[in-house]
């Protein structure tokens, strides 16, 4: 239910649906007769949308979220038990109807979860997804196909576990620690997007994992803020939306007591 719940509520918190119906809610405002507030709600949605579009909020708010972990200074000294690769690389209603292997935005986890597993030839890899539908799973688990592409890569089949029913953080937590059982002393790389990589850890420290290590990919922004013309305007929406869903899930799994800490710590 959280799942569903949450999906269905980010549809309407999400900046670029939300200021768009304000829009429209003003236009209706207008059009029953009460022009100057709805003519206020439209300037205000309109000067909230061109600032998530083509300033650098995006990047101010996603970058505690990206910096807040950076990857193992000294890799060469870990000796990880296993490489924890989170979902979101697939996208399982396309490849079902399709009959392909569709990758969203975050494939880079993958393409990183083959080059650690030839850099730590002793590693179990751990690919953690189900499907991406909202009420229904009929779509292949995001598992399933992940496996298949890094068993192309060159990794082992027989050093890949796959758990195929989580759609969430806090289920990929829950989920993946009964697929492997961690003990207190083994060493787990967590891959998974930059941005994300907070709710993440806090998720999965939350759910018994000891020895998690981050190692986040997929970053968005640099150093640099580009406060004009650094972007498109779908592209500094989808920023928007990006780093407003991951600070929403941050609070709401704090408050549902999924993670320890509203922001964790390395």
């Amino acid at each position: 239910m959280f799942y569903v719940l949450s999906k269905l509520g980010f549809l309407f918190l999400r900046p670029s649906n939300a200021l768009i119906l304000a829009m429209l809610v003003g236009a209706g405002l207008r059009f029953l007769g009460w022009r100057r507030r709805g003519a206020e709600l439209i300037g205000f949605a309109l000067l909230l949308l061109v600032i998530c579009a083509w300033t650098g909020v995006p990047t101010l708010m996603l970058r505690p979220l990206e910096q807040r972990f950076s990857v193992p200074a000294n890799p060469d000294r870990l000796a990880p038990a296993g490489i924890l690769v989170l979902g979101g690389v697939v996208d399982t209603d396309l490849s079902t109807e399709l009959g392909t292997r569709e990758l969203t935005d975050g494939a880079e986890r993958l393409i990183v979860a083959a080059e650690l597993a030839k850099r730590y030839p002793e590693a179990r890899v751990l690919l953690s997804g189900g499907s991406n539908g909202v009420f229904v799973n009929d779509d292949l688990a995001e598992s399933v196909i992940a496996r298949d592409l890094l068993i192309e890569f060159g990794v082992p089949a027989e050093r890949i576990t796959i758990e195929d029913r989580s759609r969430n953080t806090h289920e990929n937590a829950e989920f993946s620690f009964a697929a492997v059982e961690p003990t207190p002393q083994e060493q787990w790389l967590l891959v998974t997007s930059a941005f994300h990589m907070p709710r993440a850890v806090g998720t999965f420290r939350a759910a018994g994992w000891n020895g998690i290590v981050a190692w986040p990919v997929d970053y968005r922004n640099g150093a640099d803020t580009d406060w004009l013309g650094g972007r498109t305007a779908a592209e500094g929406l989808m920023m928007t939306d990006m780093a407003v869903r991951e600070w929403i899930g941050l609070v709401a799994y704090r408050f549902a007591g999924y993670t320890g800490a509203l922001l964790p710590r390395p």
